[in-house]
């Protein structure tokens, strides 16, 4: 039973020892134990903090990404809605180009066939006023091969051109 009961000196040297590890721990231990637990908390709360700071940045930042995203699509439609138009603008005015090249060219045409219809009709006067003067030449020449013939024709022309002079000075 000595064993389990021990002696009141051994008592004492142990509640002695006891109490000097303890004040030693307690004066140099515990505080540093502590001030390492207090330094490792507020690490950790430095940290967490940190980690919080940096997921309001991310969450900010991904509204700003949001904003700039939505904002260049609508410069995109914005230039492209400029683009279409632009080029309806550009395709108008070619349009318009092409129709009045083609009326000059239209009007060009219509007088240039006006100027040739102008020629031939000219032409064709000239060839019937040739073929009506050999024609009334050779009715000539064969109505006035005798003398009589001629001389009755003479005095008819001279009667008409008397009847004008006559009707002219009334």
């Amino acid at each position: 039973m000595d064993l389990l009961i021990p002696s009141g000196g051994l008592l004492f040297w142990m509640t002695l020892v006891f109490l000097l590890v303890f004040f030693i721990l307690w004066k140099w231990g515990f505080p540093s134990i502590v001030k390492m637990v207090e330094d490792r908390k507020a690490y950790i709360d430095d940290s967490l903090r940190k980690a919080h700071e940096a997921n309001e940045k991310l969450a900010n930042i991904q509204k700003e990404s949001e904003s700039i995203m939505q904002k260049a699509r609508e410069q995109q439609a914005s230039i492209l809605r400029e683009a279409s138009a632009t080029r309806d603008t550009i395709v108008e005015q070619a349009q318009e180009k092409a129709r009045e090249e083609s009326s000059r060219i239209v009007s060009e045409a219509r007088a240039e066939i006006e100027a040739e219809k102008q020629n031939v009709i000219r032409d064709i006067r000239n060839q019937v006023a040739e073929l009506s003067v050999q024609i009334a030449e050779k009715i000539l020449h064969e109505k006035l091969s005798n003398d009589g013939k001629q001389m009755e024709l003479i005095d008819r022309l001279l009667d008409d051109v008397s009847s004008t002079v006559n009707n002219d000075s009334k």
